[in-house]
């Protein structure tokens, strides 16, 4: 069996009887600039390649100036140039000096004629070799807007002779070639691969011989090769990528670029491709394609591919009429877990967590991490409600069981977000911005749970956005006052403290009290803002008072539970504040709560820990409110504790209200602390507080929070309740 391959059906030359076909057109301008015809022939590069590359003819294309621009593997093995690396190399340098005459005026007649023209002349292997010259045959035709010449060279020696030379060379460079070479006959048999071939496969070249292309490929490959047979045999060339499976079992993805072949009447025989390993190439590729695209802690879609997925399943559902639901997941307390366990055992968590939403949902809808603790979840094709709520039921159960971390556990639960596709919006942008708010709303109720969008959740929503900019526009305009509620001595009735409460003169709806804003500002961060302004104002009154009536008074700030967890170096300048102020440690006292002081956040505790160095003083704030802890009071930080008013309410003489306020207080005072009551509203509630021995309290019997004004008013009177 003659394995050496057949020609491909490249333009035949005068060899064969025929004159070429035309090659792509290609013009570079003298001043190096691509012109459009030569950007238009580099997208025909690859066609040239695979149609031209293996011809056992040389072939050349030269510019306008006449160097070369491309060559085939012959036609580089006769000059030894590198076909990568061309470089400015006329042709006429290898034309010998005695007919390079001739030569130029061959050129201008190629150029200037419509028909190929043939030239007999020498060339020297070699530019500027001294050895006799090789006779060849020229034939020379130009492209259709004469930017290009192209150029068949054949040594002028007999015909039979020169096919001979030519085969030799054409198969001494298709066993050399770097790239594999592959030919099947009509059957798609293998008919012949040289050694490159063989070695990318893993094979012997006899092993192959014979076995189908099919035969070292995948499922995959097999499919593309089939449809692709019918075009091979239309006489189209087809570049592809295909997977095979090398010997090892290991994969070898190629490129094919496939030449049929036909004899002279016609007939299809087969076809010829040049195979190309790409393996590494695809890896890479694939390797960014997924950092693009996929988390890589949880190995889930991540927000890029998410919103393409959201996109093309409401494109879907629109066309068959479809729903979806959008499921917008928080994880809450994570951060508690990060900071309590570290972050590597939060990571831990959150691929637990993304396995077991991926265990919840059907394998057509998708799971995504958009970041930190925040996933979503398309549910594609949903029919009822009835199994959104059973998914739904699903995901909060599972996500609130306790994790495992290598030794240690966690427990957190989630907050879910519904928006529907398209009842709640259309635009994927917008339903995922209704899911997201109605999370925070389930959020809102209490966490470990799940709420639907609604269009009051987006009316709230855009209520916020207003809020915070007005806010901002408050800060800058001096729109916030701080009104003092006077805290009273019980067993003389003077002031001697009092609890700064802020209050907003909000232009066009008057004065508003804090519970209208500050959850807004809590939620978006601006209450770090506000906290420092207030404290600067409240250090500033603080001085003037004590410069007023010659003794300090004492005044409390709430603190957020947000500003405790914020960046310690918001406060490091607070100390220098009160010491520029010249007040006394404990003349400001910092309010918190319960949740606040149990809490074993690295942050939380480091900035109980800041402001008390500073020489503030920390206060208990609405103690009884909710769980009553002792572990509180046990904390040395502590200097003042304040009963809640529900303690307050309900006192009477004799009532079990007012023995629990008796013991509290009377604990309280053991451990060093002074007690406050708030929300003292009537004569008996004080009277009763007074006689259990209760050091100060606050309410609306004795005034109300008032401007600063007002209350300086009272201090310089001497006012006494």
């Amino acid at each position: 069996m003659d394995n050496t391959p057949h020609a491909v059906s490249a333009p035949d030359s005068s060899l064969h009887g025929h004159d070429p076909v035309p090659w792509p057109a290609m013009s570079l301008l003298d001043d190096g600039v691509f012109s459009p015809e030569r950007v238009k022939a580099e997208r025909e590069q690859a066609y040239f390649n695979d149609l031209y590359l293996l011809a056992p003819v040389a072939y050349f294309v030269l510019g306008i100036d006449g160097a070369i621009v491309q060559v085939n593997l012959v036609a580089a093995e006769l000059f030894g140039l590198v076909r990568e690396r061309l470089g400015h190399v006329l042709f006429r340098s290898y034309v010998h000096e005695a007919f390079r005459h001739d030569f130029e005026q061959f050129v201008q007649r190629v150029l200037n004629s419509s028909e190929p023209e043939r030239i007999q002349l020498q060339v020297r292997l070699r530019p500027g070799a001294r050895e006799a010259g090789l006779p060849v045959s020229l034939l020379g035709s130009a492209d259709p807007n004469g930017q290009a010449l192209r150029l068949v060279l054949e040594q002028a020696e007999g015909k039979l002779a020169a096919l001979e030379r030519s085969e030799e060379r054409f198969r001494r460079i298709v066993h050399s070639a770097e790239e594999g070479i592959w030919e099947i006959d009509a059957q798609a048999l293998t008919s012949f691969v040289n050694p490159k071939m063989a070695q990318m496969l893993g094979c012997r070249i006899e092993d192959m011989l014979g076995q189908p292309l099919a035969a070292f490929m995948d499922d995959e490959g097999r499919t593309i090769l089939e449809r692709n047979i019918a075009r091979r045999q239309d006489g189209i060339v087809e570049r592809h990528e295909f997977k095979f499976q090398r010997r090892d079992g290991s994969t070898l993805w190629a490129t094919l670029a496939t030449n049929p072949i036909f004899d002279s009447c016609g007939t299809y025989l087969g076809a010829l491709a040049l195979v190309s390993d790409i393996t590494a190439q695809r890896a890479a590729s694939e390797r960014i394609w997924r950092q693009a695209n996929f988390d890589p802690l949880t190995g889930l879609p991540n927000r890029h591919m998410f919103l393409d997925r959201l996109q093309h399943e409401a494109r879907h559902a629109k066309r068959e009429g479809a729903c979806l639901a959008l499921l917008f997941i928080d994880l809450d307390h994570f951060k508690q877990v990060n900071d309590r366990l570290g972050h590597e055992k939060g990571d831990m968590l959150l691929r637990q967590a993304a396995l077991r939403i991926s265990e919840r949902v059907r394998a057509t809808d998708t799971v995504a991490r958009l970041g930190g603790d925040e996933f979503t979840v398309i549910l594609a094709s949903v029919g009822q409600l009835g199994g959104i709520e059973r998914v739904l039921q699903d995901l909060t159960t599972a996500l609130a069981l306790p994790f495992v971390l290598d030794g240690d556990t966690a427990q957190v639960s989630a907050s879910v977000g519904v928006a529907l596709y398209p009842a709640d919006a259309e635009a994927p942008d917008s339903l995922l911005r209704h899911a997201d708010q109605a999370m925070y709303a389930a959020k809102s109720a209490g966490r470990n749970g799940y709420s639907y969008f609604t269009p009051a959740l987006q009316q709230a929503a855009d209520l916020r956005r207003a809020t915070v900019r007005e806010m901002r526009l408050a800060l800058a305009q001096d729109q916030f006052e701080v009104h003092y509620q006077p805290i009273i001595r019980l067993c003389d009735g003077t002031i001697e403290r009092a609890e700064a409460l802020l209050r907003w003169r909000h232009p066009l709806r008057g004065l508003l009290l804090p519970a209208d804003f500050i959850g807004f500002a809590e939620a978006n961060g601006l209450i770090i803002d506000i906290g420092e302004w207030v404290f600067r104002q409240v250090v500033r009154q603080a001085r003037q008072w004590q410069d007023e009536h010659g003794a300090m008074i004492q005044i409390c700030i709430n603190k957020s539970a947000v500003e405790f967890r914020c960046d310690a170096a918001l406060y490091q300048d607070w100390g220098n504040a009160l010491a520029r102020a010249g007040l006394a440690p404990g003349a400001i006292v910092i309010e918190t709560t319960e949740a606040v002081l149990l809490d074993e956040a690295r942050q939380v505790t480091d900035r109980l820990r800041q402001l008390r160095a500073m020489g503030l003083a920390l206060a208990l704030d609405d103690f009884g409110a909710g769980n009553i802890s002792l572990a509180c009071l046990k904390r040395g930080d502590l200097e003042v504790l304040k009963l809640d008013c529900s303690l307050v309410r309900d006192l009477g003489p004799g009532d079990a209200a007012l023995a629990v306020c008796v013991a509290i207080i009377s604990l309280a005072q053991q451990l060093g602390l002074t007690v406050v009551a708030e929300g003292v509203e009537t004569a008996t509630q004080r009277d009763l507080l007074r006689a259990a021995g209760c050091d100060y309290a606050q309410g609306y019997v004795f005034s109300g929070a008032v401007p600063v004004e007002q209350l300086s008013a009272m201090l310089a009177a001497g006012r006494r309740f």
